[in-house]
């Protein structure tokens, strides 16, 4: 499979696997000035790139980095994004700061994982009843914490 990204504007960072076990690629924040994320907010954040895979059967999902997550409190606004294989516009984060500390995002700081994934569109149907379960409808807890 292959994956071709264009650069829409001077700046943007085309990602890499760090290594050659990596599940992703860090994407890299394509601004010219500074954006503070106040706390409890939430900004755009543009890459600078678009993307495009060679097959209709993957999604490009975004996904926080652990580090910004975890020592900052920055994660992405809809928890993960999903970024169709039709689509053709520029990629954009949204962060969330989660914390109540300021957070400043630097041009070429990597905000987020993008991470290629198989999509397995079903043939949808519908049924007066359902095939019966162990769990059944039980609901949120119903397996135990």
């Amino acid at each position: 499979m292959k994956l071709t990204f264009q650069k829409l504007r001077e700046g943007a960072v085309v990602p890499a696997p760090a290594t050659k076990a990596s599940a992703g690629m860090d994407l890299s924040a394509c601004i010219t000035e500074d954006v503070v994320l106040p706390p409890h907010e939430i900004r755009i954040i543009p890459t600078g790139l678009s993307a495009a895979p060679d097959t209709d059967d993957v999604m490009l999902m975004l996904c926080a980095r652990s580090g910004l997550a975890c020592r900052y409190g920055i994660g992405l606004a809809n928890g993960v994004g999903i970024i169709d294989a039709d689509y053709r516009g520029e990629i954009c984060v949204a962060l969330l700061n989660q914390s109540d500390k300021e957070f400043v995002v630097t041009a070429g700081m990597r905000i987020a994982q993008l991470i290629v994934v198989p999509i397995i569109m079903p043939e949808i149907c519908t049924a007066e009843t359902l095939t019966e379960t162990e769990r059944g409808a039980g609901g949120f807890g119903s397996t135990g914490i």
